[in-house]
């Protein structure tokens, strides 16, 4: 049976895994991506991370509206592939993951089973994990749940960052990525079901989404930085800014750092600014804004934001 592979993929968190596989020597047959997207305020045509990379590395780029259209399928036949590899793309139909003889691999951001779904990195963060890690798997007809290959831990930092954890994690997946196509090729690959690695604590990790990134300032202070953390740098977590006499704004703190209050403990959601420093009161304790983001305004250190108020009294965030 032939070596060859179709690779899927849309972010840059994909391109690390193209990357390794062909520079391990991998027959990456084709590329498949999303349609190019207008985006900016010309709304001109924008091609994807994996598009661009492809391109470069002179591979065919197959780039299908519809996973099902005929034309779509007799493509992907006349590659000829043995085995697909998904890596931050669509849900795809049983006619396109059944296809190849060797399967369909998917890499997830999590140590499968725990954090299913779309967002696990950022919901890890969020929840205060003290590790995570990457998974392949082969694709099945429900999301997440096909037979585990391979999995690699990672540890996270207390104060670190989901965009951090992604970095890590994309250079950990793409070696083990390659690793498993490797061993599926050899025949040394051996499907777990992840019913044998399930536990008491399985956690789900839905699509962001603007409700659930919005700041509850009644929670604890380790709460809301874990929450902050688990959406920085992007989406960015969010709140009302609220001045006496002024219409809200949204306000997004996209840093900040557990601290000490700098007199009095505030109330939840109310904001004491000392010098260049912006205090926030949560359910217990408090956090100082290290990273904000007015309305309508670019990203900016804290310091910066607070010079530029027109009042220092009077503000809370909802």
């Amino acid at each position: 049976m032939n070596q060859r592979i179709i690779f899927m993929g849309t972010p840059p968190f994909a391109v690390a895994s193209l990357n390794a596989l062909v520079a391990a020597d991998m027959e990456v047959a084709a590329v498949v991506t999303a349609p190019d997207r207008p985006a900016g305020r010309g709304q001109q045509l924008r091609i994807s991370a994996v598009k661009e990379r492809a391109l470069e590395l002179g591979l065919p780029v197959l780039q299908p509206t519809n996973l099902k259209a005929p034309e779509f399928h007799d493509q992907l036949e006349a590659f000829h592939a043995s085995l697909y590899i998904v890596v931050a793309f669509r849900m795809l139909p049983e006619l396109v993951w059944g296809r190849p003889p060797l399967g369909t691999v998917n890499l997830h951001a999590s140590l499968l089973p725990d954090y299913r779904g779309a967002a696990p990195i950022n919901w890890a963060v969020i929840n205060g994990e003290q590790r995570t890690g990457v998974t392949t798997f082969l694709l099945n007809g429900r999301i997440d749940t096909g037979d585990i290959l391979l999995r690699e831990q990672l540890e996270i930092g207390a104060e670190e960052s989901a965009g951090s954890v992604h970095d890590r994690l994309m250079n950990i997946g793409a070696e083990l990525l390659t690793r498993t196509a490797k061993n599926i090729f050899d025949g040394t690959s051996t499907p777990v079901p992840q019913n044998e690695f399930e536990g008491s604590a399985m956690h789900a990790a839905p699509k962001l989404t603007p409700e659930n990134c919005r700041i509850d300032w009644n929670a604890s202070a380790q709460r809301v930085h874990d929450h902050i953390r688990g959406l920085s740098p992007y989406p960015g977590a969010w709140t009302q800014w609220k001045e006496d006499g002024r219409p809200a704004k949204q306000f997004k703190v996209l840093a900040a750092e557990r601290a000490r209050p700098h007199g009095k403990q505030p109330a939840a959601g109310v904001v004491e600014v000392h010098g260049e420093h912006l205090y926030i009161g949560c359910g217990t304790g408090c956090i100082r804004a290290v990273e904000v983001q007015l309305e309508g305004k670019r990203p900016m250190e804290a310091g910066a934001f607070v010079r530029g108020l027109h009042r220092r009294e009077g503000i809370t965030l909802e």
